[in-house]
């Protein structure tokens, strides 16, 4: 399936340039504006995978028109530029554009620097699926980890107090939870608060 493409360049001619080098690589350009402030529901409209913008524009400027953009989510964002200054390589960064390209700039320049775009892009959703992911084990492990503890101390009151063996206080615990159908943990708290005696 070919990338869906929006182009935001307020100049004609390169506007019309950069269609016809996307077309003739296998691009599907989706939609095109001149205006910065246009380039943002254009995007939500038509949810392409990249957004190429330039960094001067009416209405809103390119950076500005990224940050707004990378806030919908799924698109890789590919920066024109005149300009190689620091700060706004910074800038542009840090609104999320994944790369950028200094104009004039040759057709063979152009595909290269969409491809590190959407290779970027693609890193970053692993990335972020992966931490999910991890965030999801974390939060498992802690659960199990506090579940063990509270059970543990359910189980030492148990045999101390009431002089059961370890397998007792934890078949205890384990029968009590099944009857109820309440957590484990609940049970043990309550065992801890002394609701709940053999």
């Amino acid at each position: 399936m070919a990338v869906r493409v929006v182009i935001a360049e307020d100049e004609a001619i390169l506007r019309m340039d950069l269609r016809e080098i996307l077309e003739s690589e296998g691009y599907e350009v989706v939609g095109e504006t001149g205006r910065g402030d246009e380039v943002v529901d254009l995007v939500a409209q038509s949810r392409p995978d990249l957004a190429i913008l330039d960094v001067k524009m009416p209405g809103l400027d390119g950076i500005t028109a990224a940050r707004r953009v990378g806030e919908q989510g799924e698109v890789a964002v590919l920066l024109l530029t005149a300009f190689s200054q620091r700060d706004l390589v910074e800038a542009a960064r840090d609104a999320g554009v994944l790369a950028y390209l200094v104009k004039p700039f040759q057709r063979e320049e152009l595909i290269p620097a969409i491809e590190i775009a959407l290779a970027r892009f693609s890193d970053l959703k692993a990335l972020q699926f992966d931490n999910t992911g991890l965030a999801k084990k974390n939060a498992a492990l802690t659960d199990r980890l506090e579940t063990r503890t509270t059970v543990d101390r359910a189980k030492g009151i148990l045999i101390d107090n009431y002089g059961l063996r370890e397998s007792e206080a934890f078949a205890f615990i384990q029968r009590r939870a099944m009857d109820e159908r309440r957590r484990m943990q609940d049970v043990a708290n309550d065992v801890i608060e002394g609701s709940i005696t053999p």
